[in-house]
Formats: C-alpha cells, structure tokens, sequence
C-alpha cells in the first residue's frame, strides 16, 4: 500500500508540475510590464489591443429597423433595445416611439459614414422628436466640423416633462435628416450612412425636488495630472467603450480612427479631461487634427474640443464641467444641462484622415488625462425604473473596470489584469504560484502518508 501511495505521490507530483509550469508561462503572457522609455506608443497599444479594430463596431444584438417617410409607416421603437439602420443622402426617416406623461425621452442617433468619403464642415445629421400632433419637442444637430474627416457623430433628440411643449403620453416620432452640403457630394458621398440608435427613457421623481441649477461650482481648470502613462486602447464603439479611471493614460491612432472610452461618474463627482496629440516630424498644418469630445450616459452631447496641428505635442481640453446633480437640467448653458444624471460618460478621440497627407500614416501617439474630483452622493429617488434599467447607475465592478481595463472578459482575465494593474512583476508572480504549488503539494503528501 505504502508503494503504490508513493508511485501516485509521484505521479500527482508529476501532473501538478505541468500544471504548474502551463500556468506560469500563462502568467509570463498575460502580465502587463511598464513600456521602455523609448518604446513607441503604436507597439505599446497593439501589444494591449491585437489587431487594429475597425472604423465602428455598432452594439451587438442590435436590431435592424427601417425608417419610414412618413409617419404613418414608422416603426416603433422600444427603449430597452438599441437599432441598427441606415440614411440615405438627402434622407428623412421616421421611427416611432411609444411615451407615457411621466416618461423624459431621449433617443440618440449615431451616424457612420464611409470611411472614403468626402464631407464638408457642415455636413451630418439632424434629429428631433416630435409629439402625436407633429409638434417638434425638440431638436439637436452634428456635424463634422473643420477636420474635414468621415467618423460617427452623434445627436440627441428628447422629450422632457415639465415643458411647455409636448406633454402627455402617445406615439411619437423620431425625425432623422441627413445634413449635405451643396458640392460636397463625390461619389463615394452618395452611400447611405449606418445608424446606431439608442433610445433611452427616464422616469419622474417620487416627490418634487430643487429646480434651482447649483449656482457655484468649482470652475477652475485643474493643473494636469502627470506621471508615467498607461496604455489603454480605447473601443471602436459605445457600446464596446474601454474604461477609464483618473490618470494619465494613452493610445495611439492612425488618421480617420476613433476611439471610444467611459468613464463612470457618480452622482456629486466631476470629470476633467484632455488629450494631447504627441509631436511628429514634418511640415504644416492640419486644422481639427485631433477631436475629444464628450458625451452623457444616454449619449447625449456635453462638449467637445479640438486642435490644430504643426507637429508639435498640443493639448486639447475639455471645458470646466459643473458635478453630476439633477438640478443641473435646470440650468441655461447647454454644458452644464447636459451633466444631469450619473452613468458612464464616453470621452471619444478622432483623428483627421487629413493628417495623413502631411504628417504620414502614423499611428500617432495621444495621450488622455482624466481627473474625477467632487463628493459621491445618493441620487434622487425616482417614481420607476429607467430603460435601459442600469443606464443612470454606476455600479462597484465599473469603478473597478476603471483599474483593470476589463470589458467583459472571465475570470481569469480579470483577475491577470489585477495583477498587472496592481504593479506585480512577473518574478513576484512567479514566487507567488511556486509558493502555492510546492504549500499545496506538501499537504497532499501528509494526507497520502
């Protein structure tokens, strides 16, 4: 009995030591080590990312819908789902949407050109919701601005209770109208856009609360956060949006990419942001060179800021924005009404095609610093459930996305980021799975004694 005890002692031996050495050639793998000093950031984003991800990756599961000239034709649009569509040039398309009294909507459409196609500054979209009379509720815009460059942009139409104008429950109309310039049409201009629509509702509240907007606020711009950078590639949609945290992170884009990041914001806390487009040899000027902009949990528009370019490192930053309270839908400036509700605010890069005929293919190294200051609060006490059920709700394995960078992945590949994130080398990793095997084997040889 003693023998054969020790004939499967080694052989369990044997069987954990492979196991054993698989596992620490996975850790060797899977852990994050600093970039060198003078490691270029296009390495140190593909090493984090893989291959280069494509120009927009719509939600998956959406569904496909197709809109209707007119609307008695349109079809009805359900808040717990995001759609897939598309505008043709010179399009107007509608989409119902089925609203209580109680309910504020909002129904963000995103607009995916072609990745070749020419646009002017004043190219993009329109959107607006209109009550079961016809009367428009409201009404929001985006276009491509001075980059001069084809990437998603994004309006947000919305019904708000309390108004003088649309009240009262209903089918209405979402309204999408695509925005072409006269003699911006080349060929490649006549495709149809892709749509990604997300439309949101949210409930009243259970008792009436302040309608006054804060009237103070720290509004002075922060000095910039520093320190070493972490690469974090961002996503190549909303809904695939990397996490981001307060530090000093960066990427790296080719002209005509855009990245999509979020960062979660509690109630009470206030988001500073900027991004800073790394020098590169060469000779001119490129205007609207690299776009930040920002967006709220429902996507709707918060502000934007962009950068002309000569080659030499430039910053753009985020306007100073008020904390995440209710009150602020209350206030006048476009800014602050926008920060109205807690979430996972997106901060999305893009950088001009047009950089490419000056300054080269690159990819081209960005650099983001995101600070969330204020205090964390409760939030009002809502009559109902919003749609989507989590959209105004940041919840602890958000925050701790923040860190780790992860997107949905399992187990093991949260738990390999934790590692990386909370700065362990791969020797101390290493130490630490040989502790455990040789601690777990002398057990098991004390109970097969």
């Amino acid at each position: 009995m003693r023998g054969r005890g020790r004939t499967a002692w080694a052989r369990w031996r044997a069987v954990t030591a492979r196991s054993a050495v698989i596992l620490l050639l996975g850790l060797c793998a899977t852990v994050v080590l600093p970039a060198s000093a003078g490691a270029g950031a296009g390495a140190a984003a593909a090493a984090d990312a893989g291959a280069r991800p494509g120009p927009y990756s719509f939600t998956p599961g959406a569904r496909n819908v197709e809109g209707a000239e007119a609307t008695a034709d349109a079809v009805p649009l359900d808040a717990r789902h995001t759609y897939r569509s598309s505008l043709p040039r010179g399009g107007r398309l509608y989409y119902g949407l089925r609203l209580t009294a109680q309910d504020t909507a909002y129904v963000a459409v995103t607009a995916v050109p072609p990745a070749d196609t020419t646009v002017s500054a004043t190219d993009g979209i329109r959107v607006s919701l209109r009550d079961p009379n016809g009367t428009s509720c409201f009404y929001s815009s985006a276009r491509f601005g001075a980059g001069l460059s084809p990437r998603p942009v994004t309006a947000l139409a919305q019904r708000e209770t309390g108004k003088a104008l649309c009240q009262g429950g209903g089918t209405y109309h979402l309204l999408v109208e695509r925005l072409d310039a006269e003699g911006s049409g080349a060929a490649a201009s006549a495709e149809p856009w892709g749509l990604e629509i997300a439309p949101a509702t949210e409930p009243g509240l259970k008792r009436a609360g302040p309608t006054d907007p804060p009237r103070t606020w720290n509004s002075a711009t922060p000095a910039p956060l520093t320190g070493r950078p972490r690469d974090r590639t961002g996503g190549t949609g909303f809904a695939g949006a990397r996490p981001l945290g307060q530090g000093v992170w960066r990427t790296a884009l080719a002209p005509g990419e855009t990245r999509f990041y979020k960062v979660p914001l509690d109630w009470g806390r206030q988001l500073h942001a900027s991004a800073e487009l790394g020098g590169a040899s060469g000779h001119g000027y490129v205007g609207g060179a690299l776009n930040l902009s920002l967006y709220n949990p429902v996507r709707g528009y918060v502000d934007d800021a962009a950068v002309g370019y000569t080659g030499v490192a430039k910053p753009a930053a985020l306007a100073p924005l008020p904390p995440v309270e209710y009150a602020n839908r209350y206030a006048v400036q476009a800014g602050v009404t926008s920060v109205r509700f807690a979430g996972e605010y997106y901060l999305v890069l893009h950088l001009s095609t047009r950089l490419a005929d000056t300054f080269g293919q690159g990819p081209f190294e960005v650099t983001l610093r995101v600070r969330v200051d204020g205090q964390a609060h409760g939030g009002p006490a809502y009559a109902g459930s919003p749609a989507p059920k989590d959209v105004f709700t940041v919840t602890e394995q958000e925050r701790l996305a923040t860190l780790t960078g992860d997107t949905g992945g399992g187990d093991d590949d949260r738990v390999m980021r934790l590692i990386a994130v909370g700065g362990i080398g791969t020797g101390t990793a290493l130490l630490f799975v040989l502790a455990v095997w040789t601690l777990t084997s002398r057990r098991s040889h004390a109970r097969a004694r």
